[in-house]
């Protein structure tokens, strides 16, 4: 199968590029991206050797189909998806932090709580917790938004002594955030999961806040299947994850978590298979729709053909 790992196109009225660990972006006239989202995977802020066929598609279908879902929440920068990995949308700018939100306790907040804290980004946590318990309330652990290397843990405190973000604007981020993950809570519970955990970011536009990137994926999220957690739970059992989760395990069983001096373990063609059979199983458990493989003999060409036609015909 092909995939996307590396791309270099050329747009209608194009006249910037910005290469991410997993989205190639493209500026539009200074004033609209065009975000292609590739088959590269990352882990521990690591973008990993192979490319994953279909896992951007599953990306790019699943935002679309959440940023729709809560454009009443919160407006969002998504204008059309011409092609089944791109997103077309209005440019704005980031916010310097990712609004990280966990209903559980798993994943990076598990881990600093095992070693001995009780504290994340500010925000205190009980003694006596178990891994994947629920928060009483869920809690915002934001990042910093970092252009090269690791995003890093910050307090709600630092970000606004340290004037990344208004104190204005944070009020709206937190609302925003908590709202957001309100709605996805509750359609996972309709598709029979649980949304764990998740990040947001934002942007702004003539002065107006914006949601921006991708929502509620399995890359920006982590679900439990509902049907049998508390089961799991009472037998100090692993919970079933929909989650990208399952790679960072693989990593960590083969002594990798970008750590200086970790090498990344080679990656087979039937790891490379595995990986885009959970992703497709992924897409198909939390949109309740059949996943459509699309057209995958000349993705290059196909890519910039949409993207082109789109353009032209908005005369945008």
């Amino acid at each position: 199968m092909n995939a996307i790992k590396e791309g270099n196109f050329s747009f209608k009225g194009q006249n910037g590029h910005y290469k991410g660990k997993v989205r190639d972006v493209y500026s539009i006239n200074d004033d609209l991206l065009v975000m292609v989202v590739s088959d590269r995977i990352s882990a521990f802020d690591v973008v990993l050797p192979r490319a994953i066929p279909y896992k951007g598609q599953v990306l790019n279908q699943l935002a679309s189909i959440f940023l729709d879902a809560t454009s009443d929440i919160v407006p969002n920068w998504k204008i059309a998806t011409p092609d089944p990995n791109v997103t077309i949308g209005y440019k704005c700018e980031p916010f310097k932090v990712e609004m990280v939100i966990r209903g559980y306790l798993t994943g990076h907040a598990w881990r600093e709580y095992r070693s001995g804290k009780r504290q994340i980004c500010g925000v205190p946590m009980p003694d006596g917790m178990i891994e994947n318990q629920k928060f009483e309330d869920p809690i915002i652990t934001p990042t910093t938004k970092a252009d090269h290397g690791h995003d890093e843990d910050i307090s709600r405190d630092d970000i606004l002594a340290q004037g990344i973000v208004s104190e204005a604007d944070y009020i709206k981020l937190e609302k925003y955030t908590h709202q957001l993950f309100q709605r996805g809570t509750e359609y996972a519970a309709d598709m029979g999961l649980i949304l764990v955990d998740t990040k947001y970011e934002f942007g702004k536009k003539d002065g107006k806040i914006y949601l921006i990137d991708e929502i509620h994926t399995p890359d920006s999220s982590r679900y439990f299947y509902a049907d049998g957690y508390s089961e799991r739970q009472l037998a100090g059992e692993p919970q079933k994850q929909l989650s990208k989760e399952f790679v960072r395990q693989w990593l960590i069983e083969n002594n990798f978590q970008g750590k200086d001096g970790q090498s990344v373990p080679e990656m087979d063609d039937d790891l490379v298979s595995s990986i885009t059979e959970r992703y497709i199983e992924l897409y198909e458990n939390i949109s309740g729709e059949n996943f459509e493989k699309g057209d995958d003999r000349s993705i290059m060409t196909r890519i910039e053909t949409n993207v082109n036609d789109f353009l032209t015909t908005e005369a945008l």
